[in-house]
């Protein structure tokens, strides 16, 4: 089974999120910012990282950065769903190693399509 790791501050994105991604057949786990969603890596590599830009104590570009610095770090595919949507943060993140960028809100068909894209579904 895939696995997914939900990290967002918001609980009522990441339950919309876990009820998307579980639907779709992923195994999921969640984390409310950038430093536990490290130690949630450390612990289990996931398939895919549903990524928040926006969240206390790291942001998810910081994480994005740290991840793609650990071991294995380049396997997750990396989806930000924010909702920053100006080109400079989009580009930002993309460079940053993001697989592709989504806009809050979001619904199960635009998670399965950006899943397509990266080659998970």
């Amino acid at each position: 089974m895939k696995s997914c790791l939900i990290v967002d501050d918001s609980k009522v994105i990441r339950m919309v999120a876990k009820k998307i991604f579980t639907e779709l057949g992923f195994a999921t786990t969640e984390a409310e910012d950038g430093q536990k969603a490290l130690d949630e890596c450390a612990k289990a590599m996931p398939d895919v990282v549903l990524l928040d830009w926006n969240m206390p104590v790291m942001d998810g570009l910081e994480f994005l950065k740290k991840l793609k610095a650990m071991p294995n770090g380049d396997k997750p595919k990396v989806i930000f769903c924010t909702t920053e949507n100006d080109m400079s943060h989009i580009i930002t993140a993309l460079e940053a190693g993001a697989s592709e960028y989504i806009m809050k809100p979001f619904d199960n068909e635009i998670i399965q399509t950006k899943l397509i894209q990266v080659g998970l579904l």
